[in-house]
């Protein structure tokens, strides 16, 4: 059985920081790239950050820089660790694993994030 267990969302003043995690389990996770998409209100889910099973890693420009993408392939997590955070980065976070052979999609079920004085 599959499952993604996503923690690290919560309320965070502008220029703050927060860490989330998505820890995956039922999959061969060496053999996913991993990414954290957002979808706030009103707006389309999109493409955060992304991280091939090799290490590397891609970027929506509005992020770069701030936030950092990295997996622990020990421990089948992958962390999006976000700085300098900004209200317009206010949203639901989605982990995604994307299998690099046959694209096989697998979602977790998003933790919130707030960015609020």
């Amino acid at each position: 059985q599959v499952q993604f267990v996503e923690s690290g969302g919560g309320l965070v003043q502008p220029g703050g920081s927060l860490r989330l995690s998505c820890a995956a389990s039922g999959i061969m996770f060496r053999f996913y790239a991993m990414g954290w998409y957002r979808q706030a209100p009103g707006k389309q889910r999109e493409l955060v950050a992304s991280i091939t099973p090799s290490g590397m890693t891609n970027y929506v420009d509005s992020v770069k820089g701030r936030f950092i993408i990295s997996r622990d392939s020990a421990e089948n997590t992958v962390y999006l660790q976000m700085n300098s955070l900004k209200p317009e980065d206010t949203a639901d976070y989605y982990c995604n694993a994307k299998n690099i052979s046959d694209n096989e999609q697998y979602w977790g079920q998003g933790t919130q994030v707030t960015v609020s004085s």
